[in-house]
């Protein structure tokens, strides 16, 4: 369903600093008892850059800071991040602390404090140990290499079990031009967005306004199209930013590659959407659903989406059980267009429901499939030529643990 352009390529050792004239940095700071909980991610230059946010109306105060510091000229320089408190529901002082770190930043670096985007993820309703944060970010030495990437991925996680890393270069004008990404996010993600921070760099020349149409475009196509337990949180942010040291011919929609470039950045947020619902809490396999058929790609996005985040469907898939009503169930209140007497579904390649109804399977064969660390699910509702992916887990024993003891 994702259009093929030969010249985009994966990038093996594949990280945040691949891009020309980025660099990045992580360490230990005291928000956390021993992981990493501060990380860097810094331009040589100001770079065009644009962000997409959580449709929560309660949001953090790093949020806020970011788009502020956005609205000046709608560039960044550089993005500080801190996991283990995010620095939400703080009221006033939260605000004040945000700035501080971004000031903080911005003196480390001496560059204006309106080219520090920030962002914080842990905990909700606890103040930001500013004491450690003062001591620990005048020691954050941005690099260029694997080595500062990997502590720059590794400090953003909080319930994470990996780290989420992706890159691809693509020729443009000539050029190679590079893009690259690192996320974290493992629960509270149901997405417009969720409990996670998605950070993209890239050497691409392309100006904020086309870029941020471009980002919103495959966010909805990626970290927007991934669910794990429902709950929408108040800190989730995507960033990128674009430097131009690729030295292409600025990209507009009117550029022969623009297709290609927006391509690219669709497998970049793909890629760590899919690691995102891989990694739910608790989770023991990603669940992949692909809907076809629908009115338009929308509500194709839209019902895939409501499958994958059906309670019922994700326990179905923790237990191994080819319990098809659950899927046909979650279709019907998807609230989209549908036909119940139309609706084709697979599970894997098997076919267990065809113009409504049921067809004869072996459900020994199925219970194998389900046990499979990836399984795919597939919906034909034969209303139109719209086309929809969605990413899910299961839901587990694990998950519930996780969150029952999530501040002790």
């Amino acid at each position: 369903m994702t259009t093929v352009y030969p010249s985009i390529k994966k990038i093996s050792g594949n990280n945040i600093a691949s891009p020309i004239g980025f660099k990045a940095a992580g360490l230990h700071c005291g928000i956390k008892h021993k992981k990493n909980d501060l990380a860097l991610l810094v331009s040589d230059v100001p770079a065009n850059a644009a962000g997409v946010y959580t449709t929560n109306a309660v949001q953090a105060a790093p949020l806020k800071v970011t788009k502020e510091a956005l609205a000046v000229e709608q560039k960044m320089q550089a993005i500080i991040v801190n996991s283990g408190n995010a620095n939400a529901c703080t009221g006033k002082q939260g605000y004040v602390d945000a700035q501080t770190m971004q000031h903080l930043t911005a003196n480390l670096l001496n560059i204006e404090s309106h080219l520090v985007g920030v962002a914080s993820t842990g905990v909700i309703g606890e103040k930001l140990p500013m004491d450690r944060l003062k001591y620990g970010i005048p020691k954050l030495e941005p690099i260029a290499g694997l080595k500062g990437s990997i502590d720059f991925s590794q400090s953003i996680l909080t319930t994470d079990t990996v780290s989420k890393n992706t890159a691809y270069k693509v020729e443009i004008d000539g050029k190679t031009v590079t893009v690259a990404g690192t996320a974290k996010g493992s629960g509270m993600i149901h997405p417009n967005m969720a409990t996670m921070l998605g950070f993209i760099s890239t050497d691409a020349a392309i100006e904020s306004d086309h870029l941020h149409s471009a980002l919103k475009s495959v966010v909805d196509r990626s970290f927007n199209s991934i669910t794990v337990d429902g709950d929408t949180s108040t800190n989730d942010m995507v960033l990128v930013m674009a430097n131009g040291l690729a030295e292409n011919q600025t990209l507009t929609p009117s550029h022969p590659d623009w297709k290609v470039f927006v391509q690219t950045l669709l497998h970049v947020c793909e890629d760590l959407g899919k690691m995102i619902a891989k990694d739910g809490e608790g989770a023991t396999k990603l669940i992949e659903v692909e809907v076809n058929g629908a009115k338009n790609d929308a509500e194709a996005r839209k019902i895939a989406k409501t499958v994958v985040g059906s309670p019922l469907v994700k326990t179905a898939a923790f237990g191994c059980d080819a319990n098809w009503g659950r899927i046909l169930a979650a279709v019907g209140y998807s609230g989209m267009t549908i036909d119940p007497n139309e609706i084709e579904i697979l599970i894997g390649k098997t076919p267990v429901v065809r113009d409504g109804e049921p067809l004869s399977f072996s459900e020994d064969e199925l219970t194998e499939y389900l046990k499979q660390p990836e399984i795919k699910l597939k919906v034909n509702v034969n209303q139109g030529d719209g086309k929809g992916l969605a990413w899910g887990c299961d839901l587990t024993y694990d998950y519930v643990q996780i969150n029952a003891s999530y501040r002790t």
